[in-house]
């Protein structure tokens, strides 16, 4: 089943008197359950394509399906509908509240939808004990590791039960090891929840981790090709 079809999609920034053409006729396809990465140099469109697929941006032209429905032509609040229902979104930053304790952070999107705070805290435990962070609910972002914030971030993304879950640079602020049980943690999601996940990467060892690899050049996809890491052994490292 596809979920995600975009069929000439082009983005232009206007700066004063210059076009900047940032994505050129970009036609893509990605089926439910796909371990996909959208990779290329910095410049080459590959974070508008996220904003893109993610509708926290529009297209300036060209046609976006996220299950079947076109959301190019969306409103506002129809975009937000669509984002609090089908996506989680996991940034390099983890954009963690300091003040808030991992718990409270992972139940923010829940307490923002209106749903009792009592049961979306019990929620965020369980997601947290799902990233292997159970014995970190109470701990505030200060007291946590990078790897363990990013886990935090992740399971945050999946508070609302996305079946997608977009990953912008999620290990650029991580070093090799930290970065690769992240990684995994994706894998994980992938394979036991058949979440639909896509990673946007600059770094070749990253992509080259995932089941399909999406390469932007200028604007336009130069390369799209499936590895075959499907039956990869999964090894979730704890990072301290």
């Amino acid at each position: 089943m596809i979920v995600l079809q975009a069929k000439d999609l082009k983005k232009i920034y206007k700066m004063g008197d210059m076009e900047v053409h940032a994505l050129k006729n970009i036609n893509l396809e990605i089926a439910e359950g796909e371990f996909v990465s959208i990779t290329g140099t910095s410049g080459s469109g590959k974070s508008t394509l996220m904003h893109l697929l993610g509708c926290l941006d529009v297209p300036t032209s060209g046609e976006y399906f996220i299950d079947s429905k076109n959301v190019a032509n969306m409103t506002k609040d129809e975009l937000a509908k669509i984002r609090n229902d089908k996506i989680g979104f996991v940034f390099q930053k983890f954009f963690l509240l300091p003040d808030l304790t991992a718990t409270d952070n992972v139940a923010l999107p829940e307490l923002y939808a209106g749903i009792p705070e009592k049961t979306a805290r019990q929620k965020a435990k369980k997601i947290l004990e799902m990233v292997e962070l159970q014995d970190r609910t109470k701990h505030y972002p200060y007291q946590l590791s990078g790897g363990q914030q990013q886990r935090v971030a992740v399971a945050r993304s999946l508070i609302n039960n996305p079946s997608i879950v977009l990953a912008d640079e999620p290990t650029g602020n991580l070093d090799t090891k930290t970065g690769e049980n992240i990684l995994n943690l994706f894998k994980k999601l992938n394979r036991e929840k058949n979440v639909t996940v896509i990673i946007v990467t600059h770094e070749p060892e990253i992509a080259e981790k995932t089941d399909r690899i999406i390469q932007l050049l200028d604007g336009k996809i130069v390369s799209d090709k499936k590895l075959n890491n499907k039956n990869q052994e999964l090894k979730v490292e704890k990072d301290e």
